[in-house]
């Protein structure tokens, strides 16, 4: 997690208004890879609204073409509906990608910058009105024979690797060692994860003790690997010596390791040259292949963005531009789970509007159902998601509250317990998410720019309430 910067991207967010007339329900039929989370979402109402106007014995289970009563106070937009009898349109032959909706888009420039046709984008998603398109909406992009979009590269040659084999959903924390292993079980983790900050020249044996260590406690580990320097300078990261580093380190014997860390901001990549293409070329695929053929048992998750909408091509990338580009070179073939940060939360994760820094609620990265939608959808269902941060800052116990981190002033520990227990029970139950990581377990740094502590889950008078609501969770 970024501090300052972070939230400097989120004050920047990009919206999207949105003129609607008013009616007081419509009926909306289930889609391919729709949840209540993306319906709540796309038609300005809540999760728990829809589920109490169909009697939904369980949000998590919705099932194509089943027929939704939505209530609202927005007029829908167009559904899908079945198509005409007659020869319908056939996408291009050959591969598909994802494309997530940017502001100013149209289908004719999202047609344009894939080298394909409106018409195969429109039957490819069954899009009703071609005029009509969201920001944040994720397409698919049938790509045939056509050229790769600009600054892009192509999977390599092959099909996509299949998912990793399904090993049910697991839970873990952040933290600096195996002190608080009781009440890490207690909450029903089995994983820890610790965070190395890698330079040119360490050995990967200087984390040999770490990994035994966890080991030794009976819980796996998770090696999150970025850089030691920040704000690296232009070339400033050693791809070579970084892959050299994580295939040693896999030799080691951890669980899974995460390659890099918030690569969209400058913070961790060099300004100007962020960019999706050289993170998936350098570092995540030779990554990928370097720790398979040292251990083929670690899981590799790919680095986790920083959950921003700021973008300004240089000292960040939104992370939903960004995925939308690793997506496009090629980055499912080179990870076994897909890494996500939700950390800026301020109402509960069914929520999908009502966050206090969010006037209008417009953007997703508030709120953890849409979070969660993004990437897993940008990447076609094709790999599970691993949040490898997941936490809810409380200033509870604390004599002050940093200004940028002003949204979180009403969150109670309280809340912060049931919050946790029910992002990882929707994480759980909906066979999408492979681990949930809560940030964290027992940080003790709590200054004017980085209130790690008041994310820990052992608060400063020793109390741990999250630890029971994540344990139920777990059972």
């Amino acid at each position: 997690m970024k501090t300052s910067r972070l939230v400097a991207g989120f004050v920047a967010l990009l919206f999207l208004a949105v003129v609607v007339a008013v009616v007081s329900a419509f009926s909306y039929t289930v889609q391919y890879g729709d949840t209540l989370f993306s319906i709540a979402r796309r038609y300005g109402t809540t999760v728990q609204a829809i589920v109490a106007a169909n009697n939904i014995p369980n949000p998590n289970l919705i099932f194509v073409g089943q027929v939704l009563e939505i209530p609202t106070g927005s007029q829908p937009p167009p559904q899908p509906t079945a198509p005409p009898p007659g020869p319908q349109p056939t996408p291009p032959p050959g591969g598909t990608t994802t494309y997530v909706v940017q502001r100013g888009d149209t289908l004719s420039s999202i047609a344009r910058r894939f080298g394909t046709t409106v018409n195969a984008i429109v039957a490819a998603n069954n899009i009703a009105n071609p005029n009509l398109i969201y920001v944040g909406q994720v397409l698919i992009i049938p790509t045939g024979s056509t050229q790769p979009p600009p600054g892009s590269t192509p999977p390599p040659p092959g099909n996509t690797p299949p998912p990793p084999p399904t090993t049910g959903f697991e839970l873990g924390g952040q933290t600096f060692n195996m002190g608080n292993r009781a009440r890490m079980q207690e909450a029903g983790m089995n994983w820890i994860k610790v965070q190395h900050k890698w330079a040119p020249g360490q050995s990967p044996d200087m984390l040999s003790g770490v990994i035994q260590d966890a080991h030794n406690n009976g819980f796996k580990i998770l090696l999150s690997i970025t850089g030691a320097q920040t704000y690296p300078p232009p070339n400033g990261i050693d791809f070579n010596g970084y892959v050299n580093f994580v295939r040693g380190v896999a030799g080691l014997g951890p669980d899974a390791i995460e390659i890099w860390n918030e690569q969209n901001i400058d913070f961790e990549w060099p300004a100007g040259q962020i960019s999706p293409t050289s993170y998936v070329n350098n570092m995540l695929a030779p990554s990928y292949n370097a720790i398979k053929a040292a251990n083929g048992n670690v899981m590799v998750i790919s680095g986790a963005p920083a959950p921003t909408g700021f973008d300004n091509g240089t000292n960040a990338w939104s992370d939903a531009r960004y995925i939308q580009g690793m997506a496009a070179a090629g980055a499912v073939n080179y990870m076994d789970c897909i890494g996500v940060h939700y950390n800026a939360g301020a109402t509960s994760p069914t929520a999908t509007s009502g966050h206090p820094a969010d006037p209008g609620d417009r953007h997703y990265s508030w709120y953890f159902g849409p979070t969660f939608d993004l990437y897993y959808n940008t990447f076609g269902g094709a790999r599970r998601v691993c949040f490898t941060e997941l936490g809810y800052l409380s200033p509870e116990g604390f004599t002050f509250l940093p200004p940028n981190f002003s949204w979180a002033s009403n969150t109670t520990v309280a809340q912060q317990a049931q919050w946790l227990g029910e992002a990882v029970t929707l994480a759980r139950n909906s066979g999408r998410a492979r681990m949930v990581i809560v940030f964290n377990v027992d940080f003790t740094t709590y200054t004017q720019t980085d209130p790690q502590a008041g994310y820990a889950i052992i608060r400063p008078n020793g109390s741990c309430p999250a630890c029971a609501t994540l344990g139920a969770a777990m059972q």
